[in-house]
């Protein structure tokens, strides 16, 4: 069965378009996560951003994380799918070892970070902490929805 979601007017079919953005859960061996704080609004996340409509998956994290913290990495898994309801942004997390480089900032970020679990719950907000907790359980990938401030729990 075909299920059409419409953006349109009723009576008119369309597909409904989302964005799809890539982030870095980066674990260091002593198992701290690399964060930074963003530029345009001072809040700490894992590094991301949009893929490129001809780039895979795993090259836009690791380009990502490296134009945001100076830091390469290996890709390992995928450890999440994250749905903005609100905005229709689709971020899929990939966890991540660093492999080289020095943490600096960017355009992007005005400080670069390698926090604890527990600092990153008491920096990010509930749905940015979330993706990097799940990185470290071991049980993904998740799928998880939310509406950009608050995860969305399904009966």
């Amino acid at each position: 069965m075909l299920l059409y979601m419409s953006n349109g007017s009723a009576g008119t079919k369309s597909t409904p378009l989302h964005s799809v953005s890539v982030a870095g859960a980066v674990v260091r061996e002593d198992g701290r996560l690399l964060a930074i704080r963003r530029a345009d609004n001072g809040t700490w996340e894992l590094p991301g951003g949009v893929l490129e409509l001809t780039e895979a998956p795993e090259a836009g994290v690791a380009r990502e994380v490296l134009e945001e913290t100076g830091i390469h990495v290996e890709v390992d898994e995928l450890t999440g799918v994250y749905k903005n309801t609100t905005r229709g942004i689709v971020a899929l997390v990939f966890r991540c070892k660093p492999s080289g480089g020095t943490e600096r900032t960017s355009a992007e970020s005005t400080a670069v970070d390698w926090l604890t679990p527990t600092e990153v719950e008491e920096r990010m907000a509930e749905v940015y902490a979330i993706r990097l907790l799940d990185a470290l359980d071991g049980n993904g990938p998740h799928v998880r929805s939310h509406d950009g401030r608050h995860l969305i729990t399904h009966q």
